[in-house]
């Protein structure tokens, strides 16, 4: 596995934001809302249990599993 490479600066509620939208656009996540607490409030399909996110980097985390998870699924187009 390819290590990913490291931030020069922390993520951004605006980021983790967008990164929730488009995974939850993308059907990728069922729901993802930010909490009062700067918590994030995630779940992966209608019934499965609500998960707590830390916070931003939480989020741009999940989203780099998942996009990991689905690039390593899928075969290559070369």
């Amino acid at each position: 596995m390819i290590p990913r490479p490291t931030r020069s600066s922390e993520p951004t509620t605006a980021e983790a934001g967008a990164w929730a939208d488009v995974l939850v656009s993308h059907q990728l996540l069922h729901a993802a809302v930010l909490a009062p607490t700067g918590q994030w409030l995630v779940q992966r399909y209608p019934d499965a249990p609500v998960l707590v996110l830390t916070g931003p980097a939480a989020v741009v985390e999940l989203a780099a599993t998942i996009q990991h998870r689905i690039r390593s699924v899928r075969p290559e187009s070369r």
